[in-house]
């Protein structure tokens, strides 16, 4: 039987996208792998056949050959892109290593095309809507770590005939999010301080531009990533067309969960503005926005009011203490 093999599975992304394929692609298996660092296994759909391994170490062959795998969505990362410069040696592990590793078994396994998810983090400083044209410039170690990747990747096609579609999405948010994790995603950040009575806290004055992409409006369009025609070697952005400063989103969610306290703290190593352009994922991807972004905030509320107490993830010990900030320390 065909499969579908999908790293970080444990994750947003990867377990949403596991439970759209069983759901509408019944001719297809799926295999999921993670290391369960950033992501839980009850998350994971019990039709996916799970294999627990880090990218970085383990071969990939043994669990490629089992399989029949036709598609591969490479989801895995440490996302925690303003953590990134204080952990250089786990981001370059956690996402090219790991990555060349997935390369590699998709080459010897012949595999109809790779999907990987980049970031908006390659495009670094510039003039948004950042466009799929535009060359990037990442500022810091994690959106040149999936920039390295985006490279490796097409270097493959060219060299090895893998094909492949780079996704970039933007702030990607909704159930089965990682809410535990202090260092990543700000809107799950505010809603684990919100459900343990802390104030929410805001880098800087809040005026930083950001566009939030609902999960649900994601799936089809990953899948098209795979399965069409048209997504063949192409690099697309895909998400939400609609900008908020970040303050703006504070108070929004304030209208959702009520009594929101904000907490400003020192500003931090980022882009000021980040949004893009979102023609091409329409186009061919046949993305569509029918989700805003307080509906989406009223779902992802109502899921993590009733999620198990889990203990927040704090890095035990970093890498570089030089420069970190006050509010991780």
């Amino acid at each position: 039987m065909k499969a579908v093999l999908i790293t970080g599975v444990a994750g947003l992304i990867g377990s949403r996208m596991a439970k759209w394929v069983l759901a509408n692609k019944p001719n297809y298996q799926v295999i999921g792998v993670d290391n369960l660092s950033g992501g839980y296994e009850d998350h994971i759909d019990d039709k996916v056949i799970f294999y627990k391994a880090d990218l970085a170490t383990e071969d990939l062959n043994r669990i490629f050959s089992l399989h029949e795998v036709e598609y591969v969505y490479h989801f895995a990362a440490y996302a925690a892109e303003g953590l990134s410069p204080f952990i250089r040696k786990f981001n370059y592990t956690n996402n090219v290593v790991a990555t060349a590793n997935v390369i590699n078994a998709c080459i010897t396994h012949k595999v109809k095309r790779l999907v990987f998810t980049s970031s908006m983090a390659v495009y670094g400083n510039g003039n948004p809507p950042f466009d799929e044209e535009d060359q990037p410039k990442p500022i810091d170690p994690y959106g040149i770590a999936k920039f390295a990747c985006e490279m490796d990747i097409q270097v493959a096609g060219e060299q090895h005939a893998l094909d492949w579609c780079i996704i970039r999405p933007h702030n990607v948010y909704g159930a089965h999010q990682n809410i535990w994790d202090r260092y990543r995603n700000v809107l799950g950040i505010w809603i684990y301080q919100k459900l343990n009575n802390k104030p929410i806290t805001i880098c800087g004055d809040g005026s930083q531009r950001r566009a939030f992409s609902y999960i649900d409006d994601c799936l089809l369009p990953l899948w098209n990533a795979a399965a069409a025609a048209g997504a063949s070697k192409q690099i697309i952005n895909l998400g939400s067309k609609q900008e908020y400063t970040i303050l703006e989103a504070a108070k929004l969610l304030d209208q959702i969960v009520g009594g929101v306290q904000i907490k400003f703290t020192e500003g931090r190593h980022e882009v000021h503005l980040a949004y893009s352009t979102h023609e091409k994922s329409e186009k061919i991807l046949g993305f569509k926005e029918t989700t805003d972004l307080s509906s989406g905030l009223k779902e992802m509320w109502e899921w993590a009011k009733v999620q198990p107490k889990r203990t927040q993830f704090v890095w035990p010990k970093y890498e570089l203490e030089k420069g970190l900030y006050q509010f991780w320390k």
